[in-house]
């Protein structure tokens, strides 16, 4: 059976490039990016961007397209897609979705609301609040301030409350009233797709987010990070907030050890890598077909 698209999820350090690499040799694709940190430009190695000896000459779009000091958003990336298909429709290949962003899979395969732009500053304290809040803190703020809401989300899925959360916060008005707007019409049939979601253990994957963070840094993250400094952003935006950054910074600056960067930066992307399953486990139906890694997928 020949899919419309393919699409590929999976945690940080998954193996999503080899799989989507793999997938585009056997089926004449083009791979877009779905991940909100690798838009970005200048963070080529820290956001682990498929680098031009992986490529193997498949067209990748929407890669480091970004310039570090805009605030991208989903809808900016649907909007950037619908090129993308049109191109990759225009060279006669399959669109292959990869990237560990779960809201921009779920804005492919089911729309977008009309919610306005939520302000950086109400975005990010949420988000700051998040990485230290104890579980259940986030679940009972919204359950304050929408208690219907709170009922269609579970308390472990951090990136889901804090999304309802500021949405009330910025707009003062919760996520269902925006949802019931208007019909949202996706670019996706989530029927006509192959769906694919990576979830090796945790085990490896906590052995993987060590080592890719100290082939990042021999590779070149560190001077990636100077020349970001250097552009004197404002530490809101959402490239300053990729992993890495802020700990890289320090050290930079003298603050604190390359191992401590070094530490924080990979406890960092253990965390985050948890959360992205926890997220997919919860929200992907079962029309996704997981896998622990390539070995998995049948061959053609």
């Amino acid at each position: 059976m020949k899919h419309d698209a393919i699409l590929i999820a999976g945690p940080t350090a998954s193996g999503k490039t080899g799989l989507a690499i793999e997938l585009a040799k056997r089926h004449n694709g083009a791979i877009i990016n779905t991940d909100s940190m690798q838009v970005y430009d200048i963070l080529s190695v820290l956001t682990a961007r498929p680098q031009p000896e992986e490529m193997q000459g498949i067209p990748h779009l929407l890669f480091g397209h970004v310039h570090p000091s805009e605030l991208y958003s989903t809808a900016k990336w649907i909007k950037d897609v619908q090129n993308a298909l049109a191109k990759i429709r225009d060279m006669g290949k399959v669109p292959i979705f990869a990237g560990g962003t779960g809201l921009y899979f779920k804005a492919l395969l089911e729309g977008l609301s009309p919610i306005p732009d939520i302000d950086i500053e109400v975005r990010n304290k949420w988000r700051s609040i998040a990485e230290t809040a104890k579980e259940g803190v986030l679940h009972e703020k919204l359950k304050s301030l929408d208690a219907a809401g709170s009922k269609k989300i579970k308390v472990g899925d951090t990136q889901r409350l804090v999304r309802a959360i500021e949405v009330i916060d910025g707009t003062g008005k919760p996520l269902n009233y925006w949802q019931a707007q208007q019909n949202k019409t996706p670019l996706l049939s989530g029927n006509n797709c192959q769906k694919i979601v990576l979830l090796p253990s945790r085990e490896l994957l906590r052995e993987r987010a060590e080592l890719r963070f100290q082939q990042m840094v021999e590779q070149g993250a560190l001077e990636e990070v100077r020349v970001l400094m250097a552009l004197n952003l404002s530490n809101d935006l959402p490239a300053m907030r990729a992993i890495g950054v802020k700990f890289i910074g320090q050290y930079l600056e003298k603050q604190i050890s390359l191992d401590k960067a070094s530490e924080l930066s990979i406890n960092a992307t253990r965390q985050y890598s948890k959360r992205q399953g926890t997220w997919f486990r919860n929200q992907f139906d079962d029309n996704w077909n997981a896998i622990s890694c390539i070995v998995d997928l049948p061959q053609p």
